[in-house]
């Protein structure tokens, strides 16, 4: 713009220029001995007329000009917003990684302090007659102490005597595995307690990996052949149990330091497993993905067997890899990916979920693997509530009024409420995605709900009572559905399993989705509801 002054200067003397070359045009034709066949009315048209073209030109210049600094601004304006948001990005990861060096720091000084101490009260606490004396903390490898800092809460080699459950290491000695699984479920109240507990009793066996092993004999019962795992309650238990035992025997080989990997799991052993996988593979292609929704015991149970005993590496990864989203609910999928090499295969995985309309446990696992770049959060949390809103094709004119076809769809909109919501709050996307507007819908349709539950209880019809005079009587009232449902259901065997984590197993229902058990053993907020396997909420099955 400083260049162009000078020029709009000179614009702007044109016409006094003109006024002057008039006198001296006079000038000259007051002079001039031959009339001139130009006269000056011609001259000052041309003179304007190159006035006005050079006036043109140069505001379209000027408006060419003001353009490009508006889009030069512009860009300036949005290279500056991400350069913002990448230091904040950066800022908040430095955050979240001191966050995580505190933790851990802090669980390093609780584990030698604790270690400190129970060798100081107890110095011969192992009972292994030296054969796997365990390393002082002075000469343990850092990585060492860091394991047994974040494994200090499930399991301590040095609390031999401390055991709630002793019987748990009698049982183990004497290799009985029968014994082992009743015990557990006549102990189902503490299983927090049991798991915390297992580890530790697995070492006083001769041979743990075997002991294990054992154990998972009945998982696929070979009496009966047609019983269904979704609804016997007893199967459901035993094949928890088994799981929860191989998880333990897991826990226990990340002790390198006290007992060699080895030494636990021999070729022979690994051989037996190995006879076992393949025995449950062809199983596997029975079940339904879509039907177990992402929360199969038999996938779960076929998985960490392969990732317990080592013996991921004799199956073929594609194969492994398709069962994934059979287990993606679980707890345990993100690190049972890890253990079986499979995290190459991840992008995968959640492309198959997000097609199948499967877009929470899909971020799940984008967080769990870092992801996000590829399958970004909110957009796909969004396109699970649009799935969840649409309205079913009918699947014959008339067979559902409209009334239970809306009431069905605000159903599974509150379910991906919530289940959105929990993601959300879980991984920290409020800025991303606000949920405030998502909780005014969900307690619209929970108010909703609510007043069309009161409006059926009370267009229901009442039973006639007889005379207040005693004369007569009326007609007998029968024991009415409702009434029936104040009889107490019998407990199962099996009841729910909690896991350390906020985590349950789930039984069996009609729609493969397992009933939940009691909150009062957790500590969870009223407003999240129920929770599935992996702990993230549902309610209902996937919506497809």
């Amino acid at each position: 713009m400083e260049d162009t002054e000078p020029v709009a200067t000179l614009m702007d003397s044109t016409t006094s220029k003109i006024q002057q070359l008039q006198k001296a045009f006079a000038e000259l034709e007051s002079h001039r001995a031959v009339t001139l066949n130009l006269k000056w009315k011609e001259l000052e048209e041309h003179f304007h007329g190159l006035e006005r073209s050079l006036k043109r030109r140069f505001h379209e210049l000027e408006d060419q000009e003001k353009q490009y600094e508006t889009k030069n601004r512009r860009a300036r304006e949005i290279l500056e917003k991400q350069e913002a948001a990448v230091v904040a990005k950066e800022q908040a990861s430095l955050e979240k990684l001191q966050e995580k060096q505190d933790a851990a720091v802090f669980a390093i000084v609780n584990a030698l302090q604790k270690h400190r101490k129970v060798s100081t009260a107890e110095p011969s606490a192992v009972p292994y007659d030296g054969q796997c004396e365990s390393p002082t903390i002075d000469d343990q490898p850092p990585d060492a102490m860091t394991a047994e800092s974040n494994l200090g809460e499930i399991i301590d080699p040095f609390e031999n005597g401390n055991l709630e459950y002793p019987q748990l290491v009698k049982l183990c000695e004497q290799m009985d595995s029968e014994g082992l699984h009743k015990f557990i479920s006549d102990n189902r109240k503490n299983l927090a307690v049991l798991k915390e507990e297992i580890p530790h009793a697995l070492k006083s066996a001769v041979n743990p990996a075997q002991l294990v092993l054992n154990s998972l004999e009945d998982f696929y019962p070979k009496e009966v052949s047609n019983v269904d795992g979704k609804k016997d309650s007893t199967l459901l238990g035993l094949r928890r149990t088994c799981i929860m035992l191989m998880e333990c025997l897991s826990i226990l080989l990340m002790y390198t330091e006290l007992v060699s990997v080895s030494d636990l799991v021999s070729e022979d052993v690994k051989g037996q497993a190995k006879a076992f996988a393949e025995e449950w593979k062809p199983k596997l292609d029975s079940l339904d993905v879509d039907a177990n929704n992402g929360n199969s015991l038999e996938a779960h149970a076929f998985l960490q067997l392969l990732a317990t005993f080592g013996i991921a590496s004799d199956f073929d990864e594609e194969e492994l890899s398709r069962l994934i989203p059979m287990v993606s609910r679980r707890r345990q999928a993100a690190e049972l990916c890890r253990l079986l090499g499979l995290s190459e295969r991840m992008p995968g995985v959640i492309e198959v979920l997000v097609n199948s309309g499967r877009q929470i446990d899909a971020v799940n696992l984008a967080f769990a693997f870092d992801l996000m770049g590829q399958f970004s959060p909110v957009p796909l949390l969004k396109s699970y509530l649009k799935e969840a809103r649409k309205v079913a094709s009918p699947g014959k004119p008339g067979s559902a009024s409209p009334t239970n076809v809306q009431n069905e769809v605000n159903e599974r909109e509150l379910t991906a409420l919530k289940a959105v919501i929990k993601c959300i709050e879980e991984h920290k996307l409020e800025e991303q995605y606000p949920v405030d507007p998502l909780q005014k819908r969900l307690l619209q349709l929970e108010k909703a709900k609510a007043d069309k539950k009161r409006a059926n209880e009370v267009a229901k019809p009442q039973p006639k009572r007889p005379r207040a005079s005693g004369v007569g009587c009326g007609p007998r009232v029968t024991n009415s559905a409702p009434e029936k449902a104040f009889y107490p259901r019998v407990p199962d065997r099996y009841p729910q399993y909690v896991y350390d984590r906020q985590y349950i197993y789930p039984g069996p229902a009609d729609n493969h989705v397992p009933p939940l058990m009691s909150s009062a053993t957790y500590n969870f907020s009223p407003s999240h509801g129920n929770y599935f396997g992996n702990c993230y909420q549902y309610q209902t099955s996937y919506l497809h």
